[in-house]
């Protein structure tokens, strides 16, 4: 189809459905990391089981994530983003009644295999449809929007949470997903291109597999140890599927990544900055929202509330940004936003114990509002700058691409950063109980809820010392969220360095067979 003014009937349609389902896939992460101490009493989950619960929705945006672009190129974008809400809406609705950790990490899987069609969707419906000259600020507009919602979704995961009602984050979805279905339908033209090109369904599935391993294998490490036959073998198992998805996407006629894409500098670039940043960002967040409630003694719901500053500054200036970008280039917005990203974070990790929501000004909010400055910079000229960084024929396939590093640099950082607050936790724990006047006994038995991480319990037989080994679980967890926010911090420091070595110039979209 020919492409359309932003803001002409056709455009505006576009815009609110793509912006709409975006909305459920980002509100179910964020509003999930809020919700997760609810849940985990909910559930009786342990730690790594929350790290499952997030992963299983990751591993299957990360896996499939591609193929749900390919097809939205091949068999139309507008039909696939549509079958996506669809399986997502069930997937939600399934979560929402789930009655165990295994039912509720299931069910996700299916949230994921909707989302890996529905989130490439709207980012290509969007590049496709709408006018170049104007792709930049639908972009902003976009991001703006979705990021609004990503943000916000912690504030109605905790009013959720808060009200026992965490199922509703799953529920929240039906409706939307409903809406944007009917709109799509009535409202939003066909788009697609013409190839015979097949689908990379055996890369896919060495991606599953390879990246599964790999997150098994972490997770497994703060419960039996690294020097573990299982560890080993995943880990190990883990890698080798994934050397062998790169051999088949070099060999294979039709990719599921046309590794000719990252030729491009700025392509390369873009997505590199995506993994790294990304992987900060979501588990600095996750670490933020476990701290809050746990440990700092916030309200699920006032925890929330902590990144209303974020959501402000991305609603009100990522457009404005997006169109900067388009006038002057991205390569300073993707410099200075990581780098104040990483500032925000480092400020975060030095927040030690607190009187709760009270001090909120004087302790969190100075890091949250950096970070937030530095995520409005980049987020809008970071997709710009990747979508338009390959032709018009690879958009769905360049949106999956980056969609997908944004899903593995977070099942790696669930992963890596799970299996590290636990070995930190611990650590931490161990170091303290040294000078307590329990015996190794009880000792070893105080360590045992080291997995539960900030939702550690004093065992019922050391009740009478609860209030110090309580504060000593506090301290850990403290320690432990500390170490993790530096790590962020780099993360998000190196991402910088991944434009100033890739993205010199504006360059255009590279020419592809």
């Amino acid at each position: 189809m020919q492409t359309v003014a932003l803001k002409s009937a056709a455009g505006r349609w576009v815009m609110i459905s793509t912006i709409v389902a975006s909305a459920m896939g980002f509100i179910d992460v964020t509003g999930l990391n809020v919700a997760l101490p609810a849940l985990q009493k909910g559930l009786n989950a342990n730690g790594p089981d929350l790290f499952w619960i997030l992963n299983g929705y990751s591993l299957m945006m990360a896996s499939l994530i591609l193929i749900g672009g390919a097809l939205g190129d091949k068999l139309g974008r507008k039909k696939v983003f549509m079958t996506g809400i669809f399986v997502f809406i069930v997937g939600s609705g399934c979560c929402g009644f789930a009655g165990s950790i295994t039912m509720l990490v299931c069910c996700r899987i299916i949230q994921g295999i909707g989302g890996a069609m529905m989130v490439p969707g709207s980012l290509s419906l969007i590049s496709s449809s709408i006018h170049p000259e104007q792709r930049g600020k639908a972009i902003g507009i976009w991001s703006a929007f979705s990021t609004v919602f990503m943000m916000g979704g912690p504030m109605l995961g905790g009013a959720f949470a808060d009200a026992g009602l965490w199922r509703f984050i799953f529920f929240i979805n039906i409706p939307l997903g409903i809406g944007t279905l009917v709109t799509l339908y009535f409202k939003v033209s066909e788009n697609r291109d013409n190839d015979n090109k097949g689908l990379d369904l055996w890369g896919a599935g060495t991606l599953a597999i390879g990246l599964t391993l790999l997150t098994f294998g972490f997770l497994r490490i703060p419960l039996v140890g690294f020097h573990q036959l299982s560890v080993y073998l995943s880990l190990s198992g883990g890698v080798a599927f994934l050397f062998v998805f790169l051999l088949i996407e070099k060999k294979s006629s039709h990719p599921m990544v046309p590794l000719t894409l990252f030729s491009n500098a700025i392509f390369s670039g873009t997505n590199l900055l995506t993994f790294f940043l990304y992987a900060g960002l979501g588990a600095s967040l996750l670490f933020l929202s476990l701290n809050l409630v746990q440990v700092q003694g916030y309200s699920q719901f006032h925890s929330g509330l902590t990144l209303l500053p974020f959501t402000i500054l991305m609603a009100s200036t990522a457009g404005y940004v997006g169109g900067l970008a388009d006038k002057f280039g991205s390569r300073i917005f993707l410099i200075a936003g990581p780098l104040l990203t990483g500032v925000g974070q480092l400020l975060l990790s030095w927040v030690t114990q607190t009187n709760g929501a009270s001090q909120y000004f004087f302790t969190f909010f100075p890091g949250i509002l950096i970070l937030g400055i530095g995520m409005t910079l980049t987020v809008a000229p970071l997709t710009a700058t990747v979508m338009g960084a390959v032709p018009k024929q690879f958009s769905g396939i360049a949106s999956g691409v980056n969609n997908a590093m944004a899903s593995i640099s977070g099942v790696m950082a669930n992963a890596v950063f799970g299996a590290l607050a636990i070995i930190f936790f611990s650590t931490a724990l161990q170091q303290r109980l040294e000078n307590s006047p329990l015996d190794n006994d009880k000792k070893s038995i105080v360590l045992t809820q080291a997995s539960n991480l900030g939702n550690a319990r004093v065992p019922p037989e050391l009740v009478q010392q609860e209030q110090v080994i309580q504060k000593n679980y506090r301290e850990s967890f403290i320690t432990a969220y500390g170490k993790i926010m530096r790590i962020c911090a780099g993360l998000s420091f190196f991402s910088a360095l991944m434009t100033i070595l890739f993205i010199k110039r504006s360059k255009a979209a590279v020419a592809l067979e």
